[in-house]
Protein backbone atom coordinates (compact mmCIF):
# COMPACT_ATOMS: atom_id res chain seq x y z
CA UNK A 1 0.00 0.00 0.00
CA UNK A 2 1.44 3.47 -0.92
CA UNK A 3 1.97 5.93 1.72
CA UNK A 4 0.49 8.65 2.52
CA UNK A 5 2.44 11.00 0.82
CA UNK A 6 2.00 9.22 -2.08
CA UNK A 7 -1.82 8.90 -2.25
CA UNK A 8 -3.09 10.29 -5.67
CA UNK A 9 -5.59 12.65 -4.42
CA UNK A 10 -2.05 14.88 -2.61
CA UNK A 11 -0.29 14.38 -5.87
CA UNK A 12 -2.48 15.80 -8.33
CA UNK A 13 -3.25 18.68 -6.02
CA UNK A 14 0.37 19.50 -5.95
CA UNK A 15 0.77 18.90 -9.22
CA UNK A 16 -2.34 21.48 -9.82
CA UNK A 17 -0.51 24.37 -7.50
CA UNK A 18 2.51 23.89 -9.81
CA UNK A 19 0.87 24.11 -12.74
CA UNK A 20 -1.09 26.98 -11.53
CA UNK A 21 1.58 28.98 -10.17
CA UNK A 22 3.54 28.19 -13.20
CA UNK A 23 1.15 29.94 -15.53
CA UNK A 24 0.55 32.94 -12.49
CA UNK A 25 4.19 33.97 -13.04
CA UNK A 26 3.84 34.03 -17.16
CA UNK A 27 5.63 30.82 -17.62
CA UNK A 28 3.16 28.26 -19.35
CA UNK A 29 1.06 30.71 -21.58
CA UNK A 30 -1.83 28.95 -23.14
CA UNK A 31 -1.27 25.31 -23.83
CA UNK A 32 2.62 25.92 -23.22
CA UNK A 33 4.90 23.90 -20.57
CA UNK A 34 4.70 20.40 -19.02
CA UNK A 35 4.84 18.60 -16.02
CA UNK A 36 5.81 14.92 -14.39
CA UNK A 37 6.18 13.30 -11.35
CA UNK A 38 7.77 9.32 -11.15
CA UNK A 39 6.93 7.59 -7.98
CA UNK A 40 8.59 4.47 -7.29
CA UNK A 41 6.41 3.11 -5.08
CA UNK A 42 2.89 1.64 -6.73
CA UNK A 43 -0.02 4.23 -6.80
CA UNK A 44 -3.74 3.28 -7.14
CA UNK A 45 -4.93 5.69 -9.82
CA UNK A 46 -7.67 3.52 -11.53
CA UNK A 47 -10.40 5.06 -9.29
CA UNK A 48 -10.02 8.23 -11.06
CA UNK A 49 -8.01 7.08 -14.35
CA UNK A 50 -10.15 3.83 -15.52
CA UNK A 51 -9.46 3.46 -18.69
CA UNK A 52 -6.12 1.93 -19.90
CA UNK A 53 -4.22 1.29 -22.84
CA UNK A 54 -0.64 0.15 -23.89
CA UNK A 55 1.84 2.23 -24.95
CA UNK A 56 5.20 2.28 -26.42
CA UNK A 57 7.88 4.32 -24.16
CA UNK A 58 9.87 6.96 -25.99
CA UNK A 59 13.06 6.21 -24.03
CA UNK A 60 13.90 2.95 -22.43
CA UNK A 61 13.25 3.04 -18.54
CA UNK A 62 14.06 -0.69 -17.33
CA UNK A 63 14.82 0.56 -13.82
CA UNK A 64 11.38 2.17 -13.93
CA UNK A 65 9.93 -0.67 -14.18
CA UNK A 66 6.36 -0.81 -11.66
CA UNK A 67 6.62 3.26 -10.84
CA UNK A 68 4.02 5.40 -11.58
CA UNK A 69 4.45 8.57 -14.06
CA UNK A 70 1.87 11.52 -14.04
CA UNK A 71 2.28 13.18 -16.47
CA UNK A 72 0.36 16.28 -18.37
CA UNK A 73 -1.56 15.58 -21.76
CA UNK A 74 -0.23 16.99 -25.20
CA UNK A 75 -1.78 20.60 -26.02
CA UNK A 76 -3.41 20.84 -22.00
CA UNK A 77 -3.57 23.95 -20.09
CA UNK A 78 -1.24 23.88 -16.99
CA UNK A 79 -3.59 26.32 -15.38
CA UNK A 80 -6.35 23.88 -16.04
CA UNK A 81 -5.13 21.03 -14.03
CA UNK A 82 -6.04 22.26 -10.57
CA UNK A 83 -9.23 22.36 -11.30
CA UNK A 84 -9.68 19.22 -13.74
CA UNK A 85 -6.76 16.83 -12.99
CA UNK A 86 -8.58 14.08 -15.08
CA UNK A 87 -9.04 16.20 -18.34
CA UNK A 88 -5.24 17.13 -18.05
CA UNK A 89 -3.51 14.19 -17.14
CA UNK A 90 -2.58 10.35 -17.87
CA UNK A 91 -0.92 8.00 -15.07
CA UNK A 92 1.68 5.75 -16.66
CA UNK A 93 2.52 2.61 -15.37
CA UNK A 94 6.11 1.50 -16.34
CA UNK A 95 5.97 -2.49 -17.43
CA UNK A 96 8.77 -4.72 -16.84
CA UNK A 97 11.54 -3.81 -19.09
CA UNK A 98 11.19 -0.70 -19.50
CA UNK A 99 10.33 -0.59 -22.81
CA UNK A 100 6.66 -0.17 -22.19
CA UNK A 101 3.65 0.67 -20.31
CA UNK A 102 0.14 1.02 -18.96
CA UNK A 103 -1.24 4.66 -19.69
CA UNK A 104 -4.42 5.46 -17.58
CA UNK A 105 -6.66 8.07 -18.13
CA UNK A 106 -10.38 9.57 -17.77
CA UNK A 107 -12.64 7.84 -20.08
CA UNK A 108 -13.65 10.92 -21.73
CA UNK A 109 -10.06 12.27 -21.83
CA UNK A 110 -9.75 15.18 -24.55
CA UNK A 111 -5.85 14.13 -25.33
CA UNK A 112 -4.84 10.89 -27.22
CA UNK A 113 -1.19 11.20 -25.70
CA UNK A 114 0.89 12.63 -23.35
CA UNK A 115 3.22 15.97 -23.91
CA UNK A 116 5.75 15.74 -26.92
CA UNK A 117 8.16 16.59 -24.07
CA UNK A 118 7.72 13.17 -22.79
CA UNK A 119 10.74 11.60 -23.78
CA UNK A 120 13.01 14.33 -22.18
CA UNK A 121 10.74 14.29 -18.71
CA UNK A 122 11.35 10.14 -18.92
CA UNK A 123 15.04 10.08 -19.45
CA UNK A 124 15.43 12.36 -16.84
CA UNK A 125 13.52 10.48 -13.82
CA UNK A 126 14.96 7.51 -15.41
CA UNK A 127 19.10 8.71 -15.38
CA UNK A 128 18.29 9.93 -11.64
CA UNK A 129 16.19 7.10 -10.08
CA UNK A 130 17.78 4.48 -11.14
CA UNK A 131 21.37 5.36 -9.18
CA UNK A 132 19.50 6.55 -6.17
CA UNK A 133 17.01 5.74 -3.21
CA UNK A 134 14.82 8.21 -4.62
CA UNK A 135 11.06 7.97 -3.73
CA UNK A 136 9.64 10.61 -5.73
CA UNK A 137 11.19 12.84 -8.84
CA UNK A 138 9.60 15.68 -10.00
CA UNK A 139 10.45 17.36 -13.59
CA UNK A 140 9.01 20.78 -14.60
CA UNK A 141 8.89 22.56 -17.85
CA UNK A 142 8.52 26.06 -18.81
CA UNK A 143 8.81 28.93 -20.78
CA UNK A 144 9.42 32.04 -18.04
CA UNK A 145 9.57 35.30 -19.66
CA UNK A 146 12.92 37.14 -18.81
CA UNK A 147 15.14 33.85 -18.82
CA UNK A 148 13.57 32.65 -22.07
CA UNK A 149 14.05 36.14 -23.29
CA UNK A 150 17.72 36.46 -22.21
CA UNK A 151 18.69 33.14 -24.19
CA UNK A 152 17.89 34.91 -27.24
CA UNK A 153 21.03 37.13 -26.41
CA UNK A 154 23.94 35.24 -27.76
CA UNK A 155 25.96 36.15 -24.51
CA UNK A 156 23.60 34.14 -22.43
CA UNK A 157 24.10 31.10 -24.09
CA UNK A 158 27.67 30.62 -22.61
CA UNK A 159 27.12 29.26 -19.76
CA UNK A 160 29.55 30.71 -17.39
CA UNK A 161 28.29 34.38 -18.30
CA UNK A 162 24.98 34.08 -18.00
CA UNK A 163 25.42 32.71 -14.48
CA UNK A 164 27.92 34.92 -13.45
CA UNK A 165 25.62 37.51 -13.99
CA UNK A 166 22.39 36.07 -12.89
CA UNK A 167 23.26 34.94 -9.37
CA UNK A 168 24.76 37.86 -8.57
CA UNK A 169 21.38 39.87 -7.64
CA UNK A 170 20.78 38.04 -4.30
CA UNK A 171 22.28 36.34 -1.51
CA UNK A 172 20.11 33.24 -2.26
CA UNK A 173 20.93 32.53 -5.91
CA UNK A 174 24.18 30.96 -5.18
CA UNK A 175 22.67 28.70 -2.27
CA UNK A 176 20.47 27.16 -4.55
CA UNK A 177 22.40 27.53 -7.41
CA UNK A 178 25.95 26.33 -6.02
CA UNK A 179 26.65 24.57 -9.74
CA UNK A 180 25.32 27.22 -11.47
CA UNK A 181 22.07 27.10 -14.22
CA UNK A 182 22.63 24.93 -17.07
CA UNK A 183 22.67 26.44 -20.79
CA UNK A 184 21.99 24.42 -24.04
CA UNK A 185 21.92 25.83 -27.22
CA UNK A 186 18.55 25.61 -29.04
CA UNK A 187 17.64 22.02 -30.25
CA UNK A 188 14.52 21.21 -31.86
CA UNK A 189 11.29 20.90 -29.52
CA UNK A 190 10.69 17.19 -28.76
CA UNK A 191 13.88 15.65 -30.39
CA UNK A 192 15.72 12.85 -29.15
CA UNK A 193 18.89 15.36 -29.46
CA UNK A 194 17.05 17.20 -26.62
CA UNK A 195 16.34 14.70 -24.32
CA UNK A 196 20.43 13.03 -24.43
CA UNK A 197 21.40 16.62 -24.12
CA UNK A 198 19.25 17.76 -21.01
CA UNK A 199 19.60 14.31 -19.17
CA UNK A 200 23.55 14.51 -19.75
CA UNK A 201 23.06 18.44 -18.57
CA UNK A 202 20.83 17.65 -15.10
CA UNK A 203 23.52 15.16 -14.00
CA UNK A 204 25.50 18.42 -13.03
CA UNK A 205 23.15 20.72 -12.72
CA UNK A 206 18.92 21.36 -11.29
CA UNK A 207 17.74 23.67 -13.86
CA UNK A 208 19.01 23.60 -17.52
CA UNK A 209 17.94 26.74 -20.08
CA UNK A 210 16.85 25.66 -23.04
CA UNK A 211 18.08 28.66 -25.38
CA UNK A 212 15.13 30.16 -27.54
CA UNK A 213 12.68 27.80 -25.80
CA UNK A 214 12.36 27.71 -22.30
CA UNK A 215 13.64 25.55 -19.11
CA UNK A 216 14.03 22.46 -17.23
CA UNK A 217 13.89 21.80 -13.98
CA UNK A 218 14.24 18.95 -11.91
CA UNK A 219 13.64 17.65 -7.66
CA UNK A 220 13.82 15.35 -5.31
CA UNK A 221 10.91 14.71 -3.18
CA UNK A 222 8.64 17.54 -4.17
CA UNK A 223 7.03 19.29 -7.04
CA UNK A 224 7.47 22.39 -5.27
CA UNK A 225 11.32 21.93 -5.32
CA UNK A 226 11.30 22.26 -8.67
CA UNK A 227 8.75 24.76 -8.71
CA UNK A 228 10.89 26.32 -6.67
CA UNK A 229 13.92 26.38 -8.60
CA UNK A 230 12.26 27.94 -11.81
CA UNK A 231 11.03 30.96 -9.73
CA UNK A 232 14.56 31.68 -7.91
CA UNK A 233 15.94 31.71 -11.97
CA UNK A 234 12.97 33.39 -13.14
CA UNK A 235 13.60 36.26 -10.66
CA UNK A 236 16.96 36.59 -11.52
CA UNK A 237 16.63 36.91 -14.75
CA UNK A 238 14.24 39.49 -13.90
CA UNK A 239 16.57 41.46 -12.37
CA UNK A 240 19.52 41.19 -15.11
CA UNK A 241 16.48 42.28 -17.55
CA UNK A 242 16.00 45.26 -15.72
CA UNK A 243 19.28 46.31 -15.45
CA UNK A 244 19.93 45.56 -18.94
CA UNK A 245 16.74 48.61 -19.70
CA UNK A 246 18.23 50.71 -17.26
CA UNK A 247 21.48 50.66 -18.74
CA UNK A 248 23.21 48.47 -16.34
CA UNK A 249 24.00 50.95 -13.56
CA UNK A 250 23.63 47.93 -11.27
CA UNK A 251 26.99 45.58 -10.48
CA UNK A 252 24.70 43.37 -7.97
CA UNK A 253 27.03 41.19 -5.83
CA UNK A 254 30.70 41.06 -6.65
CA UNK A 255 32.66 38.00 -6.58
CA UNK A 256 33.90 38.70 -3.48
CA UNK A 257 30.28 38.91 -1.92
CA UNK A 258 29.19 35.77 -3.09
CA UNK A 259 32.42 33.80 -1.84
CA UNK A 260 31.69 35.27 1.66
CA UNK A 261 28.44 34.20 1.37
CA UNK A 262 29.19 30.75 0.29
CA UNK A 263 31.97 30.43 3.17
CA UNK A 264 29.47 30.79 5.28
CA UNK A 265 27.01 28.11 4.34
CA UNK A 266 29.60 26.17 3.51
CA UNK A 267 28.44 26.02 -0.37
CA UNK A 268 31.52 24.95 -2.54
CA UNK A 269 30.73 26.74 -5.95
CA UNK A 270 33.64 27.33 -8.85
CA UNK A 271 31.33 30.27 -10.55
CA UNK A 272 32.87 33.26 -8.32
Amino acid sequence: MASISFELDALLQQLGQAGKRLSDIGAAEGAAGNLSICVREPVEVVSRFPSMQRIDLPVPAPDLAGATLIVTGSGRRLRDVIEAPESNLACIVVEAGGRTGKMFSAPDCPFKRVTSEFNSHLAVHHDQMRSKEIELHAVLHGQPVHLTYLSHIPDYQDELYLNRHLLRWQPETILNFPEGIGVLPFMLPGSAQLTVETMLTLREHRIVIWSRHGVMARAEGSIFHALDLIEYAETAAHYEYLNLTLGEPGGGLSPEHIREISASWNVRQRLF
